[in-house]
């Protein structure tokens, strides 16, 4: 399942047209890095289209993710503040929706009902994400990192928002297609 099916499953239409509103269309090269280890960020970006690489210092440069359409980077720095645990780089030319931490910063402090979505959205996809990790250590059998999620095991409730996502998702396309010319 793609992960920002998490986040879109949880906002509303109108969360969804100011995410559009605020966020702006970045075509990148391959080989372009989004995010540098350890240097902070002030972008969160949801890969619509194309590769993405993730590597750390720790495993010597080498990749440890692929990341995929749907995917959402830089999270983790957003929620606490502090620099990237890994950088990212496209490995091939790729379609982002960067939306600015400064505006949505202020977005969050301002419309409570957002806050409380977007941060409900954002503990469902890093709890998401955690298992997958925890499987990877051999506790599990999901995916690995940067394949899709299997839709069962989750709640009515999140199956329904899973349901809306996908059809969110697709609105979100259509009109970030209609801004390319």
């Amino acid at each position: 399942m793609k992960k920002v099916l998490f986040i879109l499953g949880e906002l509303s239409d109108d969360d969804i047209d100011w995410v559009i509103a605020i966020g702006k269309r970045e075509e990148v090269a391959a080989n372009t890095v989004l995010i540098q280890e350890g240097q902070p960020i002030d972008t969160l970006y949801v890969l619509l289209k194309g590769k993405l690489t993730v590597s750390t210092i720790a495993s010597g440069g080498k990749e440890i993710a692929i990341l995929t359409s749907g995917e959402i980077v830089g999270e983790m720095s957003f929620v606490d503040s502090r620099p990237p645990s890994a950088t990212v780089k496209a490995i091939e030319p790729s379609l982002l929706l960067s939306l600015p931490r400064t505006e949505l910063a202020t977005k969050l402090k301002q419309d409570v009902g957002f806050a409380s979505r977007f941060y409900r959205a954002l503990a469902i996809f890093l709890s998401n994400r955690l298992r997958v990790t925890v499987s990877q250590l051999g506790y599990n059998a999901l995916p690995p990192v940067g394949e899709d999620l299997p839709e069962t095991g989750f709640s009515p409730e999140t199956t329904d928002s899973i349901a809306l996502a996908r059809t969110r998702l697709d609105w979100l396309m259509r009109r970030l297609r209609g801004l390319e010319g």
